[in-house]
């Protein structure tokens, strides 16, 4: 009987811990974690991107990357600006140009004459589109950075784990070598 209750408590015990390292105490094996493992959520990224489609920035607060946010919001501003500069100035220009067609001349363009407004309509139609491009692109490129950022902050950087330039002296001509080491500990 004192046998079963010793293998039942042994396994409540032990059955929590992994075994990375092992220590002898009293004859018995007793499992240590030596390592500190961080869960990894496969979801993390999913929601981040979700955020940042949702409200531009939110996935950057969620990543709690919030010196990011100011950023978006500029680029953002930025190009819905000249977005909406663009187009006003598009539809002043086709505006005048329209009514020269029908007689009537408006007084702020009328120093210009058709092939300038057509010339001016162009320009500013070309603009206001490549200005809805850019939005689209820095819309995207907040939701990808989102996605992005929030993948790599579950890899394991720690000192473990690293990668080091290392300069040392060569034993037969003394001249300085480079190398990289590569040092993984358990």
């Amino acid at each position: 009987m004192s046998k079963i209750i010793f293998i039942v408590l042994f396994f409540l015990t032990t059955g929590t811990a992994t075994v990375f390292a092992q220590a002898k105490t009293e004859g018995v094996l007793v499992a240590k974690d030596t390592l500190k493992s961080k869960d990894i959520d496969p979801l993390t990224p999913a929601k981040a991107a979700f955020f940042s489609a949702v409200l531009p920035g939110l996935g950057q607060a969620y990543n709690k990357k919030y010196w990011k946010i100011p950023l978006v919001y500029g680029a953002l501003g930025t190009s819905i600006y000249f977005y909406v500069d663009n187009n006003k100035k598009y539809h002043q220009y086709r505006d005048a140009y329209k009514s020269r067609l029908e007689g009537y001349v408006t007084d702020d363009l009328a120093f210009l004459d058709n092939n300038r407004l057509i010339a001016g309509q162009k320009f500013y139609q070309r603009n206001r589109d490549l200005s809805a491009l850019v939005t689209i692109a820095f819309y995207a490129l907040n939701i990808i950075d989102a996605n992005v950022d929030a993948a790599l902050i579950q890899f394991n950087v720690d000192e473990n784990l690293s990668v080091r330039p290392v300069l040392y002296p060569n034993d037969v001509t003394f001249k300085t070598n480079v190398g990289l080491t590569l040092n993984y500990s358990f």
